[in-house]
């Protein structure tokens, strides 16, 4: 199976899932759907190949489920996946 590179301009890893470890600049982790701080302009990532990264970030490799043909499906596909695996919300009252 073929190694895949990150597309240009995409950056749909570092805004669409939750990040529920510190980071440089986000001492609480990243909220879902909220573009990380070390985003660059160029959509790269500041903290690539450095020890602050968070072991998430490293973990999380392109692959054609993921990334598909286009900045959108890597974007609604990640969201997805993030709906899916979040932990269930308490419901107060019952």
């Amino acid at each position: 199976m073929p190694v895949l590179s990150c597309r240009s301009a995409c950056a749909a890893c570092c805004i669409a899932p939750s990040i529920n470890t510190p980071l440089p600049g986000m001492p609480y982790g990243k909220p879902a759907g909220v573009p990380c701080v070390q985003l660059t302009s160029d959509l790269r990532c500041a903290l690539f190949g450095k020890p602050e990264r968070p072991a998430f970030c490293g973990g999380l490799q392109p692959s054609r489920e993921m990334c598909g043909e286009s900045r959108e499906h890597a974007l609604l596909w990640l969201t997805q996946l993030e709906m899916a695996t979040a932990p269930a919300v308490e419901q107060s009252g019952r």
